[in-house]
C-alpha cells in the first residue's frame, strides 16, 4: 500500500510499505515537491501493488503536499485564457472540442466517430507517433499467416479490370 510523508527537507516522498522477517519496511517509490503526472506513473513503476492516479492525489492532499492541476485542467485554463483574448479556434476543432465536451458531460460512452478519433493525434509528438507505428507493426508481424506461408500474396482480380464478355 503507498502512502505519502513529508520529509526533514520540505519535500515529500511516495513510500510502500511491505512485511519482512524483521517487521513492517517501507522503501521510497518517488521523492517530489509538487506532485504531477510524472511523479505518479515513476512511483506506479515502481510500486509492487500499483495505487491509481487518484488515490495518490487524495493521499497527497492528505499529506498537505502541492498537487499539481491536471494537463487537462491546465489546457483548459489555457484555452480559456486564450478565449477571453478573443482567439478562436478554427470551425472543425471548435465542433470536435464541443462534441468531445458534450460526451463528457453527459457521462455517455457512445461508439467512437471516426471523424473525432483524430483528436487523440492532434498533440502526439512525433516520438508517440513513430512508437505507436512500431507497435502496429508488430501486430502486423504477428497475426497468423494461415494456408499462405511460404506463398505469395494474391489478390483477387477487380471486375472493371475484367474484358467485357
Amino acid at each position: 500500500m503507498a502512502f505519502i510523508v513529508p520529509t526533514k527537507r520540505g519535500t515529500f516522498e511516495i513510500r510502500e510499505s511491505h512485511s519482512t522477517a524483521k517487521g513492517p519496511r517501507s522503501r521510497t517509490l518517488a521523492s517530489f515537491d509538487e506532485l504531477t503526472d510524472e511523479v505518479i506513473e515513476k512511483a506506479r513503476q515502481r510500486a509492487s501493488k500499483p495505487p491509481t492516479a487518484e488515490e495518490l492525489r487524495s493521499a497527497a492532499r492528505r499529506a498537505g503536499a502541492p498537487v499539481a492541476r491536471s494537463r487537462a485542467d491546465q489546457a483548459a485554463r489555457e484555452l480559456i485564457a486564450r478565449l477571453g483574448h478573443g482567439e478562436e479556434p478554427e470551425p472543425r476543432l471548435r465542433r470536435l472540442l464541443d462534441a468531445k465536451l458534450q460526451q463528457g458531460a453527459a457521462g455517455v460512452i457512445t461508439p467512437p466517430d471516426p471523424s473525432s478519433a483524430v483528436a487523440e493525434w492532434m498533440a502526439a509528438t512525433p516520438t508517440e507517433r513513430g512508437k505507436t507505428l512500431v507497435d502496429l507493426l508488430l501486430l502486423a508481424d504477428a497475426l497468423p499467416h494461415g494456408a499462405r506461408r511460404g506463398k505469395p500474396l494474391l489478390f483477387p482480380r477487380l471486375k472493371s479490370t475484367q474484358p467485357a464478355r
